[in-house]
């Protein structure tokens, strides 16, 4: 047991890339699935054993050199508390959407691709855990690339649902690209100054550079690696790929990129902007914050009039996604306590409230075969138990008391107050104002009308196999909008190690 232990931070990865791999023999019929669920299972309870150490601990971190390499030329994991707190959202909502997909995509998959689409699926989740786990900034790369290869492959699998799921993957995969050669680019230049990949030791390099401010290396780095990460999270303007992605990849794909795609590049920022560059760099001596704050504010008013318009919920919640993570972006673009832990604290409460929100879409789509909002008329009485959680999921996204979403608005309406940011302040309250009326239209067409199609009048609740997962997510968003105590902690502690500076 204790020589499992001592390796936890390469199992979280070494588990699901190998179990990725066999799962490409599982042959037909239910075993992929079930190979998938066992694996995802697993790699979760690594996690939480992984957490469980590091807090018993005591230690700020937990490092683990790969090969026992020195760190300085070798591959390091390196976990904190940041980043265990990340894996357990990644494998958490990983392994419950796996159980989810056995419904959705036996329905929406052919049977002779099932082994091919878990095997992607498996290894999408792999990439991210391993984004999130290293040390070595290449790394990061490495995997934000298998990752991404995965989730394109995965969205392109929604083609014969809809062929237009081609053209989605493709203009992802090239935006994709684009950002991803950023990030590249950065690190290359990063590399230049340093003489190192490690990300502590970039840190400490960066630190003894003289004249950091003009050095202009460092600082076309810095641009790179900001455009870069913005397009990986969705950051309006640069969101264009996400709504359609998110409209026609399979109902189970889209659940689980809702809740862990977009939230590992925010943890990527995390660690370049924080733990690399310092945020007195970052966010004091650069104009970032501004660019950054910008874009976010624009992000949750022009994305929540788009969702507004929207009559396919599925494209609804997906603009609703970008304006999400553009609250995610103001928080920690603020580059204090409240602020940076209310970005963290988000990353948590949107994961298990959109994730359950798609989820009940996806069981719509099940049922009824289409996810527009006149396919759900009149289903509030036909699935009460799908329509009560995309209700509640909704309550959560404009804020309501007692919900996760909450829980967020407040830490960063308290980071506003603390910058001085009252502008900052309005755009939350408007943007929760704009969540309510599309929010309203869904409730209004599940609540308040009669069925118009045929198969919604005959529609019947969701498969057991779909309600568990669904209401476990949704279940989530409402426990910890009412004791908040594990994630407002972490994030906190958390926060204070970003904003020293800690990698």
């Amino acid at each position: 047991m204790l020589e499992i232990q001592a390796h936890l931070p390469v199992l979280v990865v070494v588990v699901p890339l190998i179990g990725g791999v066999l799962t490409s023999l599982m042959g037909r019929g239910a075993l992929p699935w079930a190979w998938a669920t066992l694996v995802t299972g697993a790699t979760f309870a690594l996690t939480l054993r992984l957490m469980a150490t590091l807090l018993a601990s005591g230690a700020p971190h937990i490092s683990y050199e790969v090969g026992n390499w020195p760190r300085w030329w070798g591959i390091e994991y390196r976990v904190d508390l940041l980043n265990a707190f990340i894996l357990l959202v990644v494998a958490g909502v990983g392994f419950i959407t796996t159980i989810y997909a056995k419904e959705s995509v036996a329905d929406e998959i052919p049977r002779d691709r099932h082994n091919l689409f878990y095997t992607v699926w498996v290894l999408a989740i792999c990439g991210l855990l391993g984004i999130t786990v290293t040390g070595d900034a290449f790394n990061v790369y490495v995997l934000l690339e298998i990752s991404s290869l995965t989730v394109y492959a995965l969205i392109a699998m929604g083609k014969d649902r809809n062929r237009k799921a081609l053209t989605a993957s493709l203009r992802y995969l090239i935006l994709g690209s684009v950002g991803a050669s950023f990030i590249l680019l950065g690190i290359g230049y990063l590399m230049m100054v340093t003489g190192t990949l490690n990300m502590e030791d970039m840190r400490e390099q960066l630190l003894r550079t003289p004249d950091l401010d003009h050095h202009r290396t460092v600082l076309v780095a810095f641009a790179f690696l900001l455009v870069g990460l913005s397009l990986k999270m969705a950051l309006y303007p640069l969101h264009m790929w996400l709504p359609k992605a998110y409209t026609y990849a399979p109902s189970a794909v889209t659940a689980l990129l809702a809740a862990t795609a977009t939230k590992v590049a925010v943890y990527m920022s995390f660690r370049f902007l924080f733990g690399i560059f310092g945020p007195e760099f970052s966010f004091q001596r650069l104009p970032s914050h501004l660019i950054l704050l910008a874009g976010a504010c624009l992000g949750v008013v022009f994305s929540s009039l788009s969702a507004i318009r929207q009559q396919s919920v599925k494209r609804l919640l997906a603009y609703s996604s970008v304006g999400q993570i553009a609250y995610i972006v103001a928080g920690f673009s603020l580059a204090n306590e409240n602020g940076v832990a209310a970005s963290i604290i988000h990353i948590f409460n949107h994961a298990v409230t959109k994730g359950g929100m798609f989820m009940a879409v996806g069981a719509v789509a099940l049922r009824v075969g289409g996810t527009d909002l006149k396919h759900m008329r009149g289903l509030g009485r036909r699935m009460p138990l799908t329509m009560a959680a995309l209700t509640v999921g909704g309550l959560g996204l404009v804020g309501f008391p007692l919900t996760a979403g909450f829980i967020s608005k407040w830490y960063l309406i308290k980071g506003a107050l603390d910058a001085g940011m009252w502008g900052l302040i309005a755009i939350v309250l408007l943007g929760s104002i704009l969540a309510l009326v599309y929010v309203w239209k869904i409730i209004e067409a599940v609540y308040f009308h009669e069925p118009e199609d045929p198969r919604a009048r005959d529609a019947t609740e969701a498969p057991i196999m779909m309600l568990v997962p669904m209401w476990t997510l949704i279940g989530l968003s409402l426990y910890f909008g009412v004791d908040a105590n594990f994630t407002s902690d972490t994030a906190l502690r958390a926060a204070k190690s970003l904003l020293g500076g800690a990698p």
